[in-house]
């Protein structure tokens, strides 16, 4: 790569766009369907949806990744290639994405929106405030919050025990402070002391409700079956009985409706919803995918981190959920990740050898879905033609359908016309998708089956705090909710030290949380925790405005 290449900020700035109205119309959009931000960003109707309903479903093709580094391996960037590839091709490409959080963007991942020329804009935008779907979450999740003590206060007529709230506030912003609090402090006046926390935004309850609701009225019912709690009797107490669904739902009436933005070159991209794949289920809301294949040939989906984490839960609990099919997977691969399960980031040829046996792992994770695996060997401007080749060629001999290297960060969507030819080849394959687990398996077991069937585990551990919550559930006729595993990102195994392809381990689970809104069961991994702390040289550092007002220092 140039060392005169510009910087993504500086790619994203000095982009021409289209106007977002002149998009939506060709893609298909009607103007009652389409709501403008300003001149590049709109919301979309779900309307669309019943209106398109005879229209076949283009082809679903799922973006992951190989277990990654701590800085990730650039899977937005390949998702981005990968659409202005088949734009490229002619083809007629829709990309779904998640939201940015401001947690990475201010912390240590960086923006969402991809990077060098395979990016979504406006990029400043996606990344700080959006359409401030992200801060509708926040306020209806902390509404319930709110609205749970002032029942408290007011004579509690639920008899909700204070002791059993699990309803927790959240924030957009990674703080480790506000793990553990104790709230109401200050007299009476103030309310009852209790110990409670905060989760991220992304984490929320909230945040994952949104992103699988098919509507606004699915939206409303799910609110109100959100649990809060238990009475002294050890009834649930939900959202409904605490009377506040209905305001929850006013605040997230607009935030609901898909976002329509686009590539640096023009396709189409719903960018929405943003839960995180290690503490959430990990992918772009459901009304999303389900406008894309109704609108274009070719659907563009990104899971969050790597195929035993969002992709698994996309497959698990979204397509579940939606009653949709992928037909293919692009797994991105890199030089660096290899060598990093090889044991050293700075190695050669030798460390990619050993590394790749984390690349085999995880194209038999997506092989054991009935899906052919496409690896994109995205490239890196340290790499050598020798390393990729030797990605390139490791990928084919550990059973993936295609491998091809990925330049899109330099070159723009001709640098994923090869990535994008193959993708298409591997999506018209005909494919035998299954479920991971039957959904009426008991939950230790269906626990027990994506612990050893994806994450390669000897089996699972239910801490006695897990067990007896699992039993409690199944009692409340929770059981035949999907599972949404919480586990680090790092490894396979729930033990971040575990690198590249562990065997030997046991995954434990310390304790399950019924998320009766949105329709699953968390399963709590290792020491996973549901909110993140900033490093000791966040992001936030270098991000700053200069003489003229322009942002500068995001990525």
């Amino acid at each position: 790569m140039s060392t005169t290449m510009p910087t993504s900020l500086e790619i994203a700035q000095q982009a021409r766009l289209r106007p977002i109205l002149d998009l939506a119309d060709e893609v298909g959009l009607l103007p009652e369907e389409v709501e403008p931000y300003g001149r590049y960003k709109a919301k979309v109707d779900l309307a669309v949806i019943e209106r398109l309903s005879g229209r076949p479903d283009a082809k679903l093709i799922n973006v992951t990744a190989i277990t990654p580094t701590p800085a990730g391996e650039g899977k937005t960037t390949t998702s981005v290639s990968l659409t202005q590839g088949l734009g490229v091709l002619g083809r007629k490409p829709v990309l779904c994405l998640r939201e940015a959080s401001l947690g990475p963007v201010f912390g240590v991942k960086g923006g969402a929106a991809g990077g060098g020329y395979a990016q979504v804009v406006p990029m400043e935008d996606l990344n700080l405030h959006f359409t401030g779907d992200l801060h509708a979450i926040t306020a209806a999740n902390n509404l319930l919050a709110a609205m749970i003590d002032a029942h408290l206060t007011h004579g509690n007529a639920l008899g909700l025990d204070p002791l059993s709230i699990s309803w927790r506030r959240c924030m957009d912003m990674n703080d480790r402070n506000l793990r553990n609090v104790i709230t109401g402090l200050g007299g009476r006046a103030h309310g009852a002391p209790r110990e409670t926390g905060f989760d991220i935004t992304a984490a929320s309850e909230i945040m994952g409700l949104v992103a699988v609701a098919r509507d606004l009225a699915d939206l409303r019912e799910r609110l109100g079956r959100i649990t809060v709690g238990q009475a002294y009797d050890g009834e649930p107490v939900t959202a409904e009985q605490i009377k506040a669904a209905g305001s929850m739902a006013v605040l997230l009436k607009d935030a609901i409706k898909p976002n329509l933005v686009q590539t640096l070159e023009g396709q189409p991209a719903f960018v929405h919803c943003g839960p995180f794949a290690n503490i959430a289920h990990g992918n772009n809301s459901l009304v999303a995918d389900r406008v894309g294949l109704k609108l274009g040939e070719f659907v563009i989906t990104e899971s969050g981190f790597a195929s035993d984490m969002g992709m698994e839960k996309f497959f698990d609990i979204t397509c579940r959920i939606g009653g949709i099919r992928p037909n293919a997977v692009v797994l991105v691969a890199t030089v660096r990740a290899l060598k990093h399960h090889g044991g050293n980031l700075d190695g050669g040829l030798d460390e990619i050898e050993i590394g790749s046996a984390n690349l085999a792992r995880h194209i038999g994770i997506i092989n054991g879905f009935g899906l052919q695996a496409v690896v994109g060997v995205n490239k890196f401007p340290t790499d050598t033609e020798e390393e990729l080749e030797l990605v390139r060629r490791l990928a084919l001999e550990h059973g993936a359908y295609a491998a091809e290297i990925n330049t899109a960060f330099e070159n723009g969507g001709p640098g994923a016309t090869a990535l994008a030819e193959a993708a298409v080849a591997a999506a018209e394959e005909p494919s035998s998708f299954d479920f991971t687990y039957p959904i009426d398996a008991p939950i230790a077991e269906k626990i027990r089956l994506v612990a050893t069937k994806v994450y390669g585990a000897d089996g699972v551990e239910l801490l006695p705090v897990a067990k007896k919550r699992a039993e409690e559930l199944e009692r409340q006729g929770l059981g035949n909710l999907p599972i949404c595993m919480a586990k680090t990102h790092l490894s396979l195994s729930h033990d971040p030290a575990l690198r590249n392809a562990p065997t030997g381990f046991t995954v434990t689970v310390r304790d399950l949380r019924p998320y009766t809104g949105a329709g699953w069961i968390v399963a709590l991994c290792g020491d996973m925790m549901t909110m993140p702390g900033l490093g000791k040289t966040p992001a936030a550092f270098a991000i700053d405005i200069d003489a003229s007002g322009e942002t500068v220092g995001l990525f």
